[in-house]
């Protein structure tokens, strides 16, 4: 397995840990904890596709990271649920 493929594996992992906790309603798609794993997890998933030179997905990550972040820093402190 490539580096690449590491990277990106740990990147989907936890935005799918993140949409799990989500459906399974643990945690609301408003809270600090989903818009940190989205950031994380698009952050991790724009590297790897960067890595391999596959654009389309970088841009995707990016757009989708950047909105993550957004939302995180726009979420009131003390929400984690």
């Amino acid at each position: 397995m490539k580096e690449s493929d590491i990277i990106a594996s740990v990147g989907v992992i936890i935005l799918l840990i993140a949409f799990l906790l989500n459906m399974f309603k643990k945690t609301s798609a408003q809270s600090r904890l989903y818009t940190g794993m989205n950031f994380i997890g698009a952050g991790t998933c724009c590297f790897a596709s960067f890595l391999i030179d596959f654009y389309p997905f970088v841009v995707l990550e990016g757009i989708w990271g950047l909105f993550a972040l957004y939302s995180f820093i726009n979420v009131p402190r003390g929400t984690s649920k």
